[in-house]
């Protein structure tokens, strides 16, 4: 059977730095064919400008609102994808992203997929598979092994899509309107979820298929993940409730979610992140979110445009030829990080290994340069779940954690495994 064509929207606000990192991620990808569409702000837009290599490769859309609904939606118009993949900007794709998350919709039942998202350790996973309910619930789902699996959530639920790692037929948004503009931003996904849900579109959970997600700092959250204000939160809480639930009393939900967001800011003041006068501030505004939420009209959605204009085929410079992987110690890091530039000049998608004689934990991410970072301690763990301490050998270390990789970059080839 045919590969469907897949088109990778990406939104980006205010991360004119994060943008370029993700494309530089998006472009690349082992899959083929797949188009990039960028919806960016107008420093987003003035830094793909700077970008040669993806002049006249990706489609660039213009959006300054700070809506993530709007966005997307306008992604979509532009998107002339069988499937239409959704990034976020601060986050970075694995090169096997696509390979396996697109392939399910070889399946024409299959109208919805979601991967999994690893956190800012760029090791543990930060989302899983989880089911969403009416009034905004969502609990884990449990799923065995690395399979995709189609997956039923129970009658009045639907399984939740990940913002940052999720994939629709095309013809399935359109059929919905897309996202509701009601969302500028939280449970925007959750509440297209809930109607593809009513729908009885089924959705399949692709557990390979995974991004890296550091959740970087924004207008509405700090580096250090204090919200600055939870207005967006208060407000499209209370929208999806009205839409959603069948509670008499909605707001004993929003009493619910305050007093979690009351209880995290004061761990925050605890830590010495905010002052005490900063706990009451913040609240206010999910207060005035709330508010808004629970006044405002609930509006039909707009039909989306139904004919995008032709797919831009993404096509590299240089043909992607493989997983390359280059490993030294730390003091050899300057080295070791000019080879990996090499190899992704080459065309190869690469990993770079940099392990200390320590027990240090492990961190990964994606590199400004186009490579894939993981530094630790020789005899730390990387898996979370791992022993805190185990002796290794260099090389063995290395093949340890080449294989964890492997479903998620590839088998390295045998002539570029530089130990």
């Amino acid at each position: 059977m045919t590969r469907p064509n897949v088109s990778v929207v990406v939104v980006s606000n205010g991360r004119p730095d994060a943008l370029i990192r993700c494309l530089r991620g998006l472009t690349q990808l082992v899959y083929d064919p797949f188009e990039v569409v960028a919806v960016a702000d107008r420093p987003g837009r003035r830094r793909i400008d700077t970008r040669p290599e993806l002049f006249g490769r990706i489609k660039v859309v213009a959006c300054d609102e700070p809506n993530i609904s709007v966005a997307r939606n306008l992604g979509i118009a532009q998107a002339a994808g069988e499937v239409i993949a959704f990034i976020d900007d601060d986050a970075v794709p694995e090169p096997l992203w696509l390979a396996h998350l697109a392939p399910v919709f070889e399946d024409r039942q299959v109208g919805a997929a979601t991967g999994y998202v690893i956190g800012r350790n760029g090791i543990s996973l930060q989302h899983r598979l989880r089911d969403v309910g009416p009034d905004a619930d969502s609990r884990p789902v449990s799923l065995q092994g690395g399979e995709p699996r189609l997956v039923t959530a129970a009658p009045g639920r639907a399984v939740k899509t990940e913002g940052t790692n999720m994939a629709f037929r095309r013809e399935v948004l359109l059929r919905v309107s897309g996202f509701d503009p009601a969302f500028r931003f939280y449970l925007d996904e959750t509440d297209l979820d809930m109607r593809l849900a009513a729908l009885g579109t089924l959705t399949a959970a692709v557990p390979h298929a995974q991004v890296h997600h550091q959740s970087a700092a924004s207008d509405r959250r700090r580096p250090d993940r204090v919200p600055r204000s939870l207005h967006d939160v208060g407000a499209s809480l209370a929208m999806f409730l009205r839409r959603h639930s069948s509670l008499d009393d909605i707001a004993s939900v929003g009493r619910k979610e305050r007093r979690l967001r009351h209880r995290s800011l004061l761990e925050h003041m605890v830590a010495g992140r905010i002052e005490p006068r900063d706990v009451g501030r913040i609240l206010a505004t999910f207060d005035a979110g709330w508010a808004e939420g629970s006044g405002a009209d609930l509006l039909p959605l707009p039909p989306l445009e139904p004919a995008p204009p032709a797919f831009l085929r993404y096509r590299p410079d240089v043909p992607r030829r493989g997983h390359a992987v280059v490993a030294g110690r730390i003091w050899q890091g300057r080295a070791r990080r000019a080879e990996a530039l090499r190899l992704v000049e080459a065309g190869w998608h690469t990993t770079l290994f940099l392990l200390s004689p320590t027990a240090r934990y492990h961190r990964a991410w994606f590199d400004d340069e186009g490579y894939w970072i993981q530094r630790g301690g020789l005899f730390g763990r990387s898996r979370r779940g791992g022993r805190l301490v185990q002796f290794w050998r260099f090389h063995a270390r290395i093949r340890n954690e080449i294989v964890r990789l492997r479903h998620l970059r590839g088998r390295p080839a045998a002539d570029m495994d530089n130990h």
